[in-house]
């Protein structure tokens, strides 16, 4: 599985051109894999030019990162609510009938 389009490539190339990087992912399915992939590889980055490189580079990267994509930086915390009683779903709930 690739790391997203050629421009991605690009971006995290010229960045990141003489960094080896290994992922390992479990659970969840192909497309979340590849989003989970993405942000760990684009958060490393980032790190790494905050301990080895300096904070003027840093500050570079991560606004280029952010005007490619936000979601390589910022994790999207929405999840799934639990369904409740009285309904089919989290809120939605059974017609009433009053006759």
């Amino acid at each position: 599985m690739g790391f997203g389009t050629r421009s991605e490539h690009s971006l995290i190339g010229v960045f990141a051109a003489d960094v080896d990087i290994r992922v390992r992912v479990r659970g969840g399915g192909h497309t979340s894999q590849v989003y989970a992939i993405r942000q760990a590889i684009a958060k490393s980055i980032v790190a790494y030019y905050q301990k080895y490189i300096d904070e003027h580079s840093k500050n570079q990267l991560k606004q280029a990162l952010v005007a490619y994509d936000r979601t390589l930086l910022v994790a999207d915390n929405r999840r799934m609510e639990p369904k409740k009683f009285g309904g089919p779903g989290a809120r939605s709930r059974y017609q009433k009938s009053y006759r």
